[in-house]
């Protein structure tokens, strides 16, 4: 990477931030190009991401950085967009921290037994979780389900706009309580079983895939989960170390080479979520 420079664009719960990265050789040199607000909006009786807003900041942000090696997204975790059969964006995304999942757990389980969704999926029970997300619009007979021909998570959003291609990257889609670790695909048993439509979700590639160009610069599928991107870049020495990710929420964790599904890990509420190189992040959200 000697004489590199790359723009990473970062997106949290309440703010984003595009940055250039530069590498000679032996040092890092990371310059702040753009920060702004990612302010959630009340429309009526939903709370709502505003995606739009947060796109031209990201173009701002990435055109003011240019020219670089590569350009990488990452963002928050388990809300998505759904598109139509010609890629147009059905509805504002929905925040995670709306009323529309309560009860929905309740709701998932009674088709479902809770056991089950976690033997298949290896995470925690959270309400916010794209499951109990996804399970509220049957249950509300949404008609953005029936409409929908792409599912994408918000960094594939943005990845989407930015080159045209649809793919769901790996640890992101760990967040969602839609993927089977275990089969390595969308957990469709679980999805048909609910009544969400398994073939509005799109192929999995994992952190590292080249997704397309955005002004002749190549754009780079990142650990898009933020919180994976933050544990690969933990500077350990050695290989059993553990992890505090302190922002919107409190993350405390291990890396380990693959998931861990048992007994014990479902009385703790533990969760298993994707990482670089085929990794897991067995975790526990505290707070």
């Amino acid at each position: 990477m000697v004489g590199k420079n790359v723009i990473a664009v970062d997106l949290g719960a309440s703010s984003g931030r595009v940055m250039r990265i530069g590498f000679d050789g032996k040092r890092f040199a990371m310059h702040e190009i753009h920060r702004f607000p990612n302010v959630p909006v009340q429309a009526g009786d939903t709370l709502y991401w505003d995606v739009l807003r947060l796109w031209q900041d990201i173009r701002t942000g990435t055109d003011m950085a240019l020219p670089a090696d590569s350009i990488g997204i990452d963002t928050w975790g388990v809300d998505f967009a759904l598109l139509d059969r010609d890629g147009r964006l059905l509805a504002n995304p929905v925040h995670y921290r709306d009323t529309r999942t309560e009860g929905m757990t309740d709701y998932v389980f009674e088709r479902v037994p809770r056991r089950t969704v976690f033997d298949r999926t290896g995470l925690q029970v959270l309400p916010l979780n794209t499951l109990y997300q996804l399970a509220s619009l049957v249950a509300g007979n949404s008609p953005l389900l029936e409409m929908a021909a792409h599912f994408l998570v918000i960094p594939d959003l943005f990845n989407y706009w930015l080159t045209g291609s649809q793919t769901c990257e790996f640890t992101h889609v760990t967040t969602t309580q839609c993927y089977n670790p275990r089969t390595g695909d969308w957990d469709r048993e679980t999805l048909n079983a609910l009544g969400i439509p398994t073939d509005i979700f799109g192929e999995i590639v994992m952190p590292g895939t080249r997704l397309g160009t955005y002004a002749q610069t190549p754009v780079v599928a990142p650990a898009t989960h933020d919180t994976g991107s933050a544990v690969v870049a933990v500077p350990a020495i050695q290989e059993n170390y553990a992890y505090l990710s302190s922002g919107t929420w409190s993350l405390l964790g291990l890396e380990v080479p693959e998931p861990i599904i048992n007994d014990a890990v479902y009385a703790a509420n533990v969760t298993n979520e994707g990482g670089v190189e085929g990794t897991y992040r067995l975790l526990k959200n505290i707070g």
